[in-house]
């Protein structure tokens, strides 16, 4: 398995992005590793290489290109401060919906285009902010990505927004777990009622659960907030679903 960085042209820019993969000739099912607000680093080049072990060549972007390359933070992050949310609003505000779904787009078809990518279904997981990006690649997507997961994401479910995430179910065809965190304001109890209403009306193949005791962040190794038990059944539920459906 190498690990390459990578420059991928994009329809507002170039993505700098890792590329976890075999041998090209012996080509695996293809994932997005969608990261979350602090976008590519150690711990989630760590969580990556960990789904690409399990069988996968994992294509991981920085999805808040727009702004700048990682390192994306230059100081340690802390919800409420005032510094800290100008950053948020820096990195966040230039991905419009319409630009997400572009970018959903690209990363789909340029991970399809790694020689390192078995031809056929490919998957998406997504964290935090990346969660209703995965929800996006599917939805962009529905003939390629047959799976696709999200932990602690947030937004998914916007009462009265017409770009909601949760609208775009209708177009996707993938099976679906949507792994949610305790006392999530970026994803309330309410918010997760509504959500999980939307996907039974969907009638789609899925799995949406609240992990107890977990708060926002829980999966990531640096997250304060790292919960290892539970981090570690999400990685279940995912290496669960991505077998079923890609291997």
């Amino acid at each position: 398995m190498t690990e390459q960085d990578l420059q991928l042209p994009m329809p507002d820019g170039i993505a700098d992005a890792v590329l976890f993969a075999p041998e090209p000739s012996n080509p695996l099912p293809g994932v997005l590793h969608l990261p979350d607000i602090g976008s590519i680093r150690a711990a989630h080049r760590e969580m990556a290489g960990r789904l690409a072990s399990q069988g996968y060549t994992v294509l991981m972007p920085n999805p808040f290109y727009r702004t700048g390359r990682p390192p994306m933070w230059n100081f340690q992050r802390k919800m409420g401060e005032p510094r800290t949310m100008q950053r948020f609003g820096e990195l966040v505000g230039p991905l419009t919906p319409e630009a997400q779904q572009r970018d959903a787009a690209a990363y789909v078809d340029l991970l399809a285009a790694q020689p390192a990518v078995r031809p056929g279904a490919l998957g998406a997981v997504g964290y935090c902010f990346g969660g209703a990006l995965a929800l996006r690649s599917a939805a962009a997507r529905p003939d390629k990505i047959v799976a696709a997961a999200s932990f602690h994401g947030g937004g998914l479910y916007k009462a009265g927004d017409p770009h909601s995430p949760h609208l775009l179910l209708p177009r996707v065809e993938a099976r679906l777990h949507f792994g949610h965190a305790e006392g999530d304001s970026s994803m309330t109890a309410e918010d997760i009622a509504n959500f999980e209403r939307a996907l039974a009306a969907w009638g789609g193949d899925y799995e949406s659960e609240i992990y107890a005791g977990a708060s926002h962040g829980w999966t990531v190794p640096d997250n304060p907030l790292f919960n290892p038990p539970q981090a570690e059944r999400a990685f279940d539920k995912l290496t669960e679903l991505f077998a079923a459906a890609l291997r």
